[in-house]
């Protein structure tokens, strides 16, 4: 399937592993299309309700500032989020990742907006890599595109390796296996649940 990168933001697959999850729905005019898009624009950048969309199977996200504190609001580049993956978590008990680019675009034809994030280390944690099953290199870009009456969402990961560099011996060992298991696995169901579920 072609990527749907007209923002720009799903960066080159370099090295490591891509996975890739979509989903669309046709309308039956673009201005019916338009108007979807709008609500479901709504959804994807309310990140801390994205659950509430992809159902049980999907992590748990939550926005927050620099510091870890929660934030009541939509994704802003710069704002963490904190994610409560089911199973086993790293030592500080969640990953973490940052927003590092949203992008938009529009015109008669196409609108889109992309949404990327990038692993980083918790807030005040003292680690000097990522505190994620990812290795820093790794990025997940979430984009909703509108192509004339038809609405696709997807997930891009990107240069996607397992996190080797954890302080710990526990995360070095759940980041092998999460990172070899996850990534081609866990990572490809919630992201599929939560495409299907910003476009219902």
């Amino acid at each position: 399937m072609d990527e749907k990168n007209y923002t720009g933001a799903v960066p080159d697959n370099y090295r490591g592993e891509s996975i890739t999850a979509e989903s669309s729905r046709q309308f039956v005019d673009a201005a019916a299309a338009s108007t979807f898009f709008i609500e479901a624009e709504g959804r994807l950048l309310d990140v801390n309700h994205w659950h509430e969309w992809a159902g049980k199977a999907l992590a748990h996200f939550m926005l927050s500032d620099s510091d870890g504190n929660p934030v009541n609001s939509d994704a802003e580049k710069g704002l963490l989020l904190k994610i409560d993956i089911p199973g086993p978590g790293s030592k500080e008990g969640y990953d973490w990742v940052m927003i590092e680019e949203i992008a938009k675009t529009r015109s008669d034809e196409v609108e889109s907006v992309a949404l990327r994030v990038r692993p980083v280390s918790a807030p005040d944690s003292g680690d000097t890599g990522p505190t994620h099953f990812y290795d820093q290199k790794s990025t997940s870009t979430f984009t909703l595109t509108r192509e004339h009456a038809r609405v696709t969402a997807a997930v891009y990961d990107r240069n996607i390796a397992p996190n080797t560099e954890a302080d710990s011996l526990i995360d070095k060992v759940r980041n092998a296996i999460t990172g070899f298991a996850g990534k081609k696995v866990f990572s490809k169901i919630q992201w599929q649940s939560l495409v299907d579920g910003l476009l219902q």
